[in-house]
């Protein structure tokens, strides 16, 4: 996505941040809010950033596992500004969809292939999506009192995220273990939007061939996907355990964490799929329905906010700080703005496997 793509999404997340904030709080009382907002313990805010930060550091540590595997010796920190640049990107359009090519544009800059970026972000997608759903299916069979919550307009949005994520986990798995039933699914798929007049006809090969290069990857590495999966589990834990923190930071205690991370993953799956971007509105709507008997009436407001500035919008500003600071770098270094690092590589990691 084009800076002029970015700046529209920012417009967009600019009115929808305007419009939930009317609708969510024309009907509070402000001295109300600001007084539990006064009672915060700041350390369990800073563990909640913390959370965060440890959410963009196992993706980074991923991304690095894959690129290492593909003969790329890049840096920690590279692969950092990589997660920070996706966070960023992802969190100012619509459904995400531009946090992955920024990541792929940012890797080419750095002299990285673009197909190895995608194969980065491929792997990375579809460990972040299984572990998703697992977290979900899990939290949906364990905790049955979470399960009884989830009823009304918040039901029917979990219905349709799940779906939509089982579908597009579904066919990426197709795409990389039956090539063949993909080729045959993408052609209908083509054709039917040629029928329709939106679009023309999809470059099936070229994806499939992305997807075969990742089974391949997968296949001399066995290890590599558990390992990813593993890592997803790991940024999701710390993402879904932030509402615990910022609980704990208004003083309550008595309930488990255990239904914070569930409530958290279910919340997760049933906006993750709305084409909006950050889930901005759905997000803290939803938290507010599904938080409520946790936090009680009283509690649920201040804490979506707080809960919200950690996870989103404080992090926002962060992952954005770290872009501007990289697009600076490289205007500033040329050295950097040509893909050429100072210094020498870690020849170790090209024999890295898994």
């Amino acid at each position: 996505m084009g800076r002029r793509g970015r700046r529209w999404g920012v417009v967009l997340l600019l009115v929808l941040m305007g419009l939930t904030a009317w609708a969510l709080f024309h009907e509070q009382s402000p001295a109300g809010i600001w007084k539990a907002l006064r009672g915060v313990d700041g350390w369990y805010i800073a563990g909640a950033f913390g959370l965060m930060t440890l959410f963009v550091a196992m993706e980074a540590l991923g991304s690095r596992i894959i690129l290492a595997r593909l003969g790329h010796a890049v840096p920690y920190r590279r692969c950092l500004g990589y997660s920070f640049t996706g966070f960023y990107v992802s969190s100012v359009t619509p459904s995400a969809a531009g946090g992955q090519p920024a990541q792929v544009y940012e890797m080419s800059r750095d002299g990285i292939p673009p197909s190895h970026g995608t194969l980065d972000m491929l792997l990375l997608s579809l460990s972040y999506q299984i572990a998703t759903l697992l977290y979900g299916l899990l939290s949906w069979l364990l905790l049955p009192t979470i399960r009884l919550r989830m009823g009304g307009v918040l039901g029917a949005l979990l219905v349709y995220g799940g779906g939509v994520l089982t579908a597009l986990t579904a066919g990426m798995l197709c795409c990389l273990f039956w090539p063949a039933v993909a080729r045959r699914v993408l052609g209908w798929v083509s054709a039917l939007l040629r029928r329709l007049g939106l679009g023309d006809k999809l470059h099936t090969e070229a994806l499939l061939e992305e997807y075969a290069a990742g089974a391949r990857c997968l296949r001399t590495a066995p290890l590599l996907f558990p390992v990813l999966l593993l890592l997803a589990l790991v940024q999701l834990t710390a993402l879904y355990a932030v509402p615990y923190l910022v609980y704990r930071s208004f003083g309550c205690s008595g309930l488990p964490l255990a239904l914070f991370l569930g409530t958290q993953a279910l919340l997760t799956v049933a906006v993750s799929a709305l084409p909006l971007p950050g889930a901005v509105g759905p997000a803290e709507g939803g938290f507010v329905s599904a938080f409520s008997p946790l936090f009680g009436q009283a509690l649920v407001m201040p804490a979506m906010l707080v809960s919200r500035t950690v996870s989103f919008y404080g992090f926002l500003l962060v992952s954005g700080g770290v872009f501007l600071a990289r697009c600076l770098v490289r205007r500033l270094c040329p050295a950097v703005k040509n893909g050429k690092f100072p210094g020498k590589h870690n020849k170790d990691l090209l024999h890295f496997t898994i």
